[in-house]
């Protein structure tokens, strides 16, 4: 019996090891996928209003029995009637100024766009598809939203983020970006772009500063006798490095380097949000909504959701994303690695439940 447990064990053992290292090896295919840029891909928009109105009906269906189902379909379409005499009668008064300015009688829409930023801002890859796609459509009359979620990142990833943006304000476009949970540091320098900037109560904004660590191992390899020798031409082509030693002139060069890229963000910020006291929000601080909003680093507290909804009730409101196109094989993996995680995790909670650790 003891070596039936033995063995057991030894067996269990082996075969996570061998899922273990077939989780690493496709966990490698799959990133070296990743990161072979994809050429090709397509633009997806979805009507947000059908979806909101679906829902709705959903829940009627669910919750009000026939009778007021039928008064409340007649009063909905008593109410559609009126709105849409109202249409009727703002385009019959408007027709002979819309064709001299030669435009359109069209509802005015709203687009949604969505931005969730790492530290090398990768997102702006599909971005610049969306906003490239809206542009062709976009009017005066219509407006972007840009649902913004980042702790910031690289400068160079982010200033180019925030340069396409711009386009949109450049088309005397009106731009919304709606923060609910974090755009600190590279994703506030993306959201003062805004002409009108809306956060949840908690969520974070702010942290205009500029931060860089980087680690030395000049000591320890000098302690166990190994030389690493940097060779530059060109007195700061090299400031501070992570195996050489570093100087005090480096280090000086260094933070005179920070401290114009500091500068760079505070001017950029007081160009574009010029309401804000940028001496008293560009100390490397972040703030939560409610302090946000006091120092005019946000126009109104407000989730998202709130916003959408709103935007539905006078206009129409449509989603637009950029997807990469996949290939079979990518998709293969990656139905494989999720599979195995997913089972490598029900697994130890089971054998966790077990030895009664929960």
């Amino acid at each position: 019996m003891e070596f039936v447990t033995d063995y057991g064990l030894f067996l269990a053992k082996t075969i996570t090891v061998v899922i273990a290292i077939v989780v690493v090896v496709i966990t490698v295919v799959v990133s070296g996928a990743r990161s072979r840029k994809s050429t090709k891909g397509h633009i997806e928009v979805k009507k947000v209003n059908d979806s909101l109105h679906a829902m709705e009906y959903t829940l009627v269906d669910a919750i009000l029995d026939p009778d007021q189902k039928k008064e409340l379909v007649k009063a909905e379409k008593q109410k559609e009637k009126g709105k849409q005499k109202e249409k009727k009668k703002q385009r019959k008064q408007s027709k002979s100024d819309v064709a001299a300015e030669g435009g359109d009688q069209r509802a005015p829409r709203t687009y949604v766009l969505d931005f969730e930023g790492d530290v090398q801002a990768s997102a702006v890859a599909n971005l610049r598809q969306e906003i490239t796609a809206v542009l062709t459509m976009a009017a005066e009359q219509d407006e972007v939203l840009v649902r913004l979620e980042s702790p910031g990142g690289m400068v160079h990833g982010y200033g180019l983020a925030a340069s396409q943006l711009m386009r949109i304000v450049d088309r005397k476009i009106c731009l919304t970006v709606a923060v609910d949970k974090v755009a600190a540091s590279g994703g506030y320098l993306m959201a003062c772009i805004a002409d009108k900037i809306i956060a949840a109560p908690f969520a974070i904004l702010g942290s205009i500063g500029v931060i860089a660590q980087i680690p030395n191992f000049h000591r320890l390899l000098k302690k166990n006798e190994i030389d690493v020798d940097v060779i530059t031409a060109g007195e700061y082509k090299r400031t501070l490095t992570v195996f050489g030693e570093n100087t005090e002139k480096g280090r000086q060069k260094f933070t005179e380097e920070l401290e114009n890229v500091h500068s760079l963000f505070k001017n950029f910020v007081s160009d574009n949000r010029p309401v804000v006291d940028i001496a008293d929000v560009s100390t490397g601080e972040a703030w939560y909504g409610t302090d946000a909003l006091e120092r005019k680093l946000v126009d109104e507290l407000k989730t998202s959701d709130n916003y959408v909804s709103e935007q539905c009730m006078e206009r129409d409101v449509f989603q637009v994303s950029y997807v990469e196109d996949k290939s079979k094989v990518d998709k293969l993996l990656e139905r494989i690695s999720l599979t195995i995680s997913r089972s490598l995790e029900k697994s130890l909670l089971e054998m966790l439940q077990n030895r009664n650790m929960f």
